[in-house]
């Protein structure tokens, strides 16, 4: 069942299912919860104080309607963006922006929640860091939109696409970045440790939006973020 899809009503005394799915969505909402599976009188309060805050009925239960303003950032994210003759590698930055503008965070641990589930297949937890998920996620919207194949193979591994670009010749260097890039930042000759997508190119600097980092820039951090970054390091992979 989709994160985005309600199986049945919840209320205070439910445990395990769908619950800890609402309780990391109140959190997201800055309803800061436990998301340990039990709706308890915890969560049935900020679930009321979410629902007075959106004009959803005060019921105190997870239906439709509220289980839908729950989502709704996500909903956003996903939402189909009309081409209006832009190239591919604009559309991956306006994706990239529709995600940004939704704050996709974790929640409930390193590397979990919903947004990571939606970038990682479904999949969480620590060993599933997921800057390479994102950045191809929304090459992905970017490719449906267009009508067109993946230019390079879909990857959760900074390495996977690495070696994708280079055989596909879509592996250079700063001269050819441009908006929709990858970026691929370089620990080794044969070993690359965070991506994410280019939103434009200067002399010095360039600017990204970026998945599973944070305001200090971290490779293994908690959201999606706008960042400025220079050029050391640094390879591309050409979109």
């Amino acid at each position: 069942m989709s994160d985005q899809e309600l199986q049945k009503p919840l209320r205070k005394g439910d445990q395990d299912g769908q619950v800890k799915l609402v309780q990391e969505w109140l959190s997201l909402h800055g309803e800061q919860v436990a998301v340990d599976g039990d709706f308890g009188p915890a969560t049935e309060a900020a679930l009321k104080d979410f629902q007075a805050r959106t004009g959803v009925p005060l019921t105190g239960v997870v239906d439709e309607a509220t289980f839908g303003r729950l989502v709704a950032p996500m909903k956003a994210a996903l939402a189909t963006i009309p081409v209006n003759g832009r190239s591919l590698g604009e559309m991956v930055v306006a994706y990239a922006r529709q995600h940004l503008a939704q704050h996709p965070l974790e929640v409930g641990g390193q590397n979990r929640g919903p947004w990571v589930r939606l970038y990682m297949k479904g999949n969480e937890g620590q060993q599933w860091a997921w800057c390479a998920g994102f950045a191809c996620f929304c090459l992905q919207q970017a490719c449906a939109a267009l009508g067109q194949g993946l230019p390079i193979a879909a990857s959760f591994s900074c390495d996977a696409l690495a070696n994708s670009a280079k055989a596909k010749g879509r592996f250079v260097g700063r001269d050819k970045a441009a908006a929709g890039s990858f970026f691929l930042m370089r620990n080794t000759p044969t070993d690359w440790v965070h991506v994410g997508i280019v939103v434009s190119t200067g002399e010095q600097i360039f600017k990204t939006i970026e998945g599973n980092t944070n305001d200090d820039g971290s490779r293994e951090g908690f959201e999606v973020c706008a960042r400025t970054r220079g050029y050391n390091k640094m390879d591309f992979v050409r979109i």
